[in-house]
């Protein structure tokens, strides 16, 4: 497959130039899902585009289900890791033979990271008919992109972020006072970093290896490679 970046054959009137291009695929290259964080902080501006980023996200319908709860109150944040960790606990337990493994890995950031932020899927979804009647799940598809683009752009900025989802979802809602029907999917950690790691960090543990992209694309039917 060829780099869309790299082909100057194919380009269109609505092509970004070829700097431009080479930054987006750059920043989506170098994304990382960032464990490790050396405090400092994010100016209220960074901080500003990151979340008019993140609300330019496709939705279905445009129902915008996407809410983000800023965590300034450090004994809150506390509180949160300690929802995390026990999560981290009941999940090696449920590993079973990993569970030694998993529980020398780096799962979170909270207590490092700049900023706190927890993504949530807002309430009163049901309303929302318009590309949801047969996938409701679209209103989490949503909501991921949203993350996606924070993350994206936060790569940008220069800022490592990551996505925690250890914790019982309806603990952190009660924790946060979520009215019912909403739903907490991510806590992100953001903030300076030393450095952003040269492969995700499950692979640079030896936890997991990436598959090749061919591996996972088919022509026509399941499991027929074009």
């Amino acid at each position: 497959m060829q780099n869309a970046h790299s082909d100057g054959q194919h380009m269109t009137d609505h092509s970004f130039s070829e700097d431009e291009r080479a930054a987006v695929y750059r920043a989506i290259a170098e994304r990382r899902d960032m464990r490790h964080f050396c405090g400092g902080s994010v100016v209220p501006e960074v901080l500003a585009r990151l979340l008019e980023a993140a609300h330019q996200a496709p939705s279905v319908g445009l129902m915008q289900p996407w809410r983000f709860i800023r965590i300034t109150d450090r004994p809150l944040r506390g509180q949160i890791q300690v929802l995390v960790e026990e999560e981290r606990i009941r999940t090696a337990e449920a590993l079973g033979e990993r569970a030694d493994d998993f529980m020398t890995l780096k799962v979170e950031g909270i207590n490092d990271c700049a900023e706190v932020l927890v993504a949530a899927l807002m309430d009163d979804r049901e309303k929302h008919i318009f590309g949801r009647r047969t996938l409701p799940e679209m209103d989490m598809a949503s909501l991921s992109c949203a993350i996606q683009n924070l993350w994206l752009a936060a790569r940008a900025e220069g800022l490592g972020m990551g996505w925690v989802s250890l914790f019982e979802p309806r603990a952190l809602a009660d924790l946060l006072q979520m009215p019912t029907g909403s739903k907490p999917l991510a806590i992100l950690c953001l903030g300076p970093v030393k450095a952003f790691y040269p492969a995700p960090m499950l692979v640079l543990e030896g936890w997991a290896q990436a598959r090749p992209l061919h591996e996972l694309v088919f022509e026509n039917t399941w499991g027929v490679s074009s």
